[in-house]
């Protein structure tokens, strides 16, 4: 039975890190069996969510135009980031005019200790990608408007380096930021998704489009296919739908 106030993903962690301890202590023979191991683990229930359409993704950024959040949306639904990723994202990790930007850092905050910088989630998630055109576009006209901000703050803006901050240079406060989507969501006449949806519908509408499951994979930062393939398990019947039309193309004219 799981802890109360523990998520189901942290007392699977916790019993794979007892296994495992276990398992050792076993070896040594300071225990008589894996108590860990005979537990079973609580079923992981991944949370529902909702994916833009190509028509939403496009009615959202239209509606985003001119917003002092833009790039960040744009960001969000074109390359699929996490939050803490694109609010960690530093000017000095992207290059416009090479077209690319790299995942080195990821922000967020600890309650009682305020903003805390890190290292990416895993290893596969510092990464390298490539940017759309209108990706290059937003960010270029973000970094005019932040110049504007930091003529305008004078003495009060904070230096970070950070691509998205405040109006004084400081981490975008994800409140803030939270108000501004569900602000725009309306404007658009969209249903009401999370900003984490972005990320999903990023790459649920690359796999719609046939892209390689290897190439979100790459693109989303996970650690391995498997997790990308689960994730987005809705999107694999008219995946498959598709290879059966093709192969249909390829051998439809053969005689019988």
């Amino acid at each position: 039975k799981a802890a109360a106030g523990l998520s189901t993903q942290t007392v699977r962690h916790v019993r794979t890190i007892l296994r495992i301890a276990l398992n050792q202590a076993l070896k040594w023979g300071l225990v008589a069996r894996n108590a860990a191991a005979l537990a079973v683990a609580p079923k992981l229930v991944r949370k529902q969510f909702r994916s833009l359409t190509p028509e939403q993704a496009r009615q959202l950024l239209d509606a985003a135009k001119g917003d002092r959040f833009e790039a960040i949306f744009t960001v969000a639904l074109s390359l699929g980031l996490r939050l803490g990723e694109i609010i960690g994202l530093r000017w000095q990790d992207v290059d416009l005019n090479a077209g690319t930007l790299t995942v080195n850092q990821t922000i967020y905050r600890v309650r009682g200790k305020g903003v805390i910088a890190a290292a990416p989630k895993t290893e596969r998630s510092r990464r390298t990608l490539h940017l759309p055109d209108s990706v290059v576009s937003a960010l270029r006209s973000h970094r005019a408007r932040q110049l504007q901000e930091r003529l305008a703050a004078g003495r009060d803006w904070k230096d970070t380096g950070l691509v998205f901050t405040s109006r004084v240079g400081t981490p975008v406060d994800q409140r803030n930021l939270f108000r501004a989507f569900k602000a725009l969501l309306a404007k658009a006449g969209l249903p009401d998704v999370r900003f984490h949806d972005l990320r999903r519908s990023a790459a649920s509408l690359l796999l719609a489009q046939g892209v390689p499951m290897r190439a979100v994979m790459e693109l989303l930062g996970h650690s391995s296919i498997s997790t990308t393939a689960d994730i987005y398990s809705h999107v694999m019947p008219a995946m498959m739908r598709e290879v059966a039309d093709k192969m249909d193309a390829i051998l439809g004219g053969r005689s019988a």
